[in-house]
């Protein structure tokens, strides 16, 4: 049996705070904790921890849509700081987009606005911990299935020539378009391990096969959906 995960939406004012099931399947909804302080709220997260027996915390982080991080992340990280004082071990994921997404969730449910507010940092925890485990069984299955292929790790260069190896993640078909979800497989110096892009499927000068940096962050926003709706499916 897998260790659980407890997921993590770190707001100012409220935690939206997920849980995976025993064999890191599904993403499932705890709560919405309102924030008191970093003591009672690093103390109620470890309790939580506790009950559902693990010591495993899934951070997501607030990246701009560019890749790059602000002060948000700044804050999130100082807040997992406090949890590993605790004894807890914790990870990041790239969390852009997940609120969006978790609002037209509950919109699409014809929730009231009052009551989307005070579910939707938990909606989104869910959202970020079952993106997180749906690309580590989409990176377990490329090694299984392509171990000619370096275990489903693929290599480019950045605009230096530096090699970055990613995992594929996912292969994502939209408005008649193929994207792929691609998530770094080790830090560099300007990417961190795990954090993750989604690129279009095309082709160079020369007719090979290539993928191609996204700019448009509305486009960015519709591929992600379309691969969140796709998971579902699967």
């Amino acid at each position: 049996m897998n260790e659980r995960i407890v997921a993590l939406d770190v707001g100012d004012r409220r935690i939206g705070i997920a849980v995976s099931d025993p064999l890191g399947v599904t993403a499932q909804p705890i709560e919405t904790y309102t924030r008191i302080g970093y003591g009672p709220d690093t103390r109620h997260i470890a309790e939580l921890a506790r009950r559902y027996e693990t010591n495993r915390i899934l951070c997501g982080l607030p990246r701009n849509m560019d890749g790059t991080q602000g002060f948000q992340v700044e804050k999130v990280r100082e807040f997992a700081a406090k949890l590993e004082e605790l004894g807890l071990a914790v990870e990041y994921y790239d969390e852009r987009m997940t609120t969006m997404l978790a609002e037209n969730a509950l919109l699409e449910a014809n929730m009231r606005r009052e009551d989307r507010k005070k579910k939707v940092d938990m909606v989104a925890a869910v959202v970020i911990l079952q993106s997180y485990l749906d690309a580590c069984a989409a990176m377990a299955d490329d090694g299984e299935d392509e171990e000619e292929d370096d275990d489903g790790i693929l290599e480019m260069e950045d605009e230096d020539g530096n090699p970055i190896r990613f995992y594929l993640s996912a292969s994502i078909r939209y408005a008649g378009e193929d994207y792929v979800l691609l998530t770094c497989a080790e830090a560099t110096q300007d990417i961190e391990q795990d954090e993750s892009f989604i690129m279009r499927c095309t082709t160079d000068g020369e007719g090979n096969a290539c993928y191609q940096s996204l700019e448009d962050e509305a486009l960015i926003a519709a591929v992600y959906e379309a691969y969140l709706a796709q998971s579902e499916e699967a």
